[in-house]
């Protein structure tokens, strides 16, 4: 939850992040820091006092309380690699100090001075003892590997996050500490919390991820640069054997984020490049993979990549995305599902790998799952073989399992094979009950009803489908069904429903500040056949 502030984070774990089934929530660091509203003020340390931009101890504490009553982890973002790299000033707590002079906690004798000239800043990342001795931007460099009053008061200010309930250290620029060092502190604390370190790939650098496995989990940067290459054109049909990108034993986790990293700063609170429909399709791969564990980054809109969190750090969303300069990412009804999905299929191996091209994938994740992604401008109509048993299972990039029933499309799986047709959209298959599932489905047919609806959008607006059945979200656009833009203005969805069936339905638009907007009256109407298919255009109005 990059940038939000402790009381919108606490409001958010109880009305959504909790029920959603995520296991954590990370945060931006809570420690005293220099004063300015740009994001990277958060990271540049003053003091160890538990005030920000972001709340002050109280209100960290109630977030923390708050989202554990919630089922929630707490991670925090967490700064042992440097402190400020401006001259001097006043923290956003009233601490004064000079760069190197930090009254109570450091002296000059507690810092890296490299000797480079005419500063002390990284110029050569090939070198290993530039890089985790010289200053990264300017910030002055603790001295993490040869003093221990360094490591001793990092160690105290882990221990009192530890304290206070927080479940996980975010590690920044680990990569500029040795892997020695923070384990050395690691072994000083009174608790192992979850430890996921950030140590950016560069090819030929001397540094690499593997080093940091056995502190705990490491940030995978190349997982973004080969879901971005793949899915923008690449092909898709390389990401089966992620494990082969080689970053060691046991394998890095991966973070996949829209955040734009480089070699310097993997903070910029930036939306992915990748166009919008393709930077989903993208993060529910990632969450449909075994590969490490995901990461999804709730990030806002900006101007400059100077720019700090919105509506003064105070988060907002609507139902299912975004408002007020918020995007909301966590709250997207396709992640959502997958991240449903992730928790059903758990530890499950991938089976039944099938791509008959390199823009078409499909796979199992055990008996618990299936997933099909057609990144082609091309439908694909096929037969899957798949590990499911025999049951009746919920799209959940359309809606989830409630009550028994699907809020989004409901699949029938037949035992001996499952026929679908695919557009240019994701479909994900999932039990919503473990393997004993719910509704058998014996002999039931559907009819496949694909629509084709010419609408003119803004960046970032998306059509969707709303009827009167179940099947098409009974009237809620919480419950409404999207459309791909992948012919646009076009836009296509084939929806499966029971024969012979009337019913009514709209499209709506659902706008960048997470605003809903409804096609003029009447209501459209039709009914299905008696079976195989039909398909229907319309022009909103």
């Amino acid at each position: 939850m990059f940038e939000w502030n402790w009381d919108s984070i606490a409001a958010e774990c109880t009305n959504f992040i909790g029920p959603a089934g995520y296991g954590f929530v990370q945060v931006s660091p809570p420690q005293e820091h220099i004063q300015g509203t740009q994001w990277w003020t958060d990271y540049q340390p003053v003091s160890y006092i538990l005030t920000s931009k972001r709340g002050n101890q109280a209100q960290f504490q109630n977030m923390i309380n708050t989202c554990h009553a919630a089922g929630v982890k707490v991670i925090s973002d967490t700064i042992w690699n440097h402190m400020t790299g401006i001259s001097s000033g006043t923290g956003v707590a009233g601490s004064s100090f000079t760069m190197f002079n930090y009254p109570g906690i450091y002296q000059m004798s507690d810092f890296h001075f490299c000797g480079l000239e005419p500063n002390n800043i990284i110029v050569n990342y090939d070198n290993r003892v530039e890089v985790q001795t010289c200053e990264l931007d300017g910030l002055a460099d603790l001295a993490t590997d040869t003093d221990d009053t360094v490591r001793a008061t990092l160690a105290a200010y882990g221990n009192h996050l530890i304290s206070l309930g927080v479940d996980g250290f975010r590690l920044d620029s680990a990569k500029h500490m040795a892997a020695t060092d923070i384990a050395n502190i690691l072994s000083r604390l009174t608790a192992k919390p979850y430890i996921t370190q950030e140590v950016i790939w560069g090819a030929g650098e001397p540094i690499q991820p593997s080093e940091y496995v056995g502190n705990g989990d490491v940030q995978e940067f190349r997982y973004t640069t080969a879901l971005q290459n793949a899915f923008l054109g690449g092909g898709i049909s390389s990401l089966e054997n992620l494990d082969s990108m080689g970053a060691g034993s046991p394998v890095p986790k991966p973070m996949c984020s829209s955040r734009i990293m480089t070699p310097s700063e993997a903070e910029t609170p930036s939306t992915s490049t990748l166009p919008p429909n393709t930077y989903i399709t993208a993060t529910i791969f990632s969450l449909a993979h075994s590969y490490g564990t995901p990461t999804i980054l709730s990030s806002y809109s900006y101007a400059t990549t100077d720019d700090g969190a919105p509506n003064g750090g105070a988060g907002v969303c609507s139902a299912t995305g975004g408002a007020d300069g918020w995007y909301c990412q966590h709250r997207f009804v396709a992640i959502t599902g997958m991240v449903g999905f992730r928790n059903q299929v758990g530890s499950a191996a991938i089976t039944n790998w099938v791509s008959p091209q390199s823009e078409q994938i499909a796979f199992g994740r055990g008996s618990a799952g299936f997933v099909a992604i057609n990144n082609a401008d091309s439908a694909w109509t096929t037969t899957f073989t798949t590990s499911l048993p025999n049951n009746a299972y919920c799209d959940v990039i359309s809606g989830k399992s409630s009550g028994g029933v699907c809020t989004g499309s409901g699949y029938i799986h037949r035992l001996e094979r499952s026929v679908h047709r695919y557009c240019s959209s994701t479909e994900r298959y999932c039990n919503p009950h473990g393997a004993a599932g719910y509704g058998k489905s014996g002999t039931s047919a559907v009819v496949a009803v694909s629509w084709s609806e010419e609408a003119t959008t803004t960046f970032g607006e998306n059509i969707f489908l709303v009827g009167s059945i179940s099947q098409l979200g009974s009237w809620d656009p919480d419950s409404s069904l999207p459309l791909s833009a992948a012919t646009y203005p076009i836009w296509t969805i084939t929806v499966d429903l029971p024969p012979n069936t009337s019913f009514e339905y709209k499209f709506i638009r659902k706008e960048t500040d997470g605003g809903i907007v409804w096609e003029s009256d009447p209501n459209r109407s039709a009914t299905t056949n008696a079976s195989g298919s039909q398909s229907i255009s319309t022009t909103w109005r």
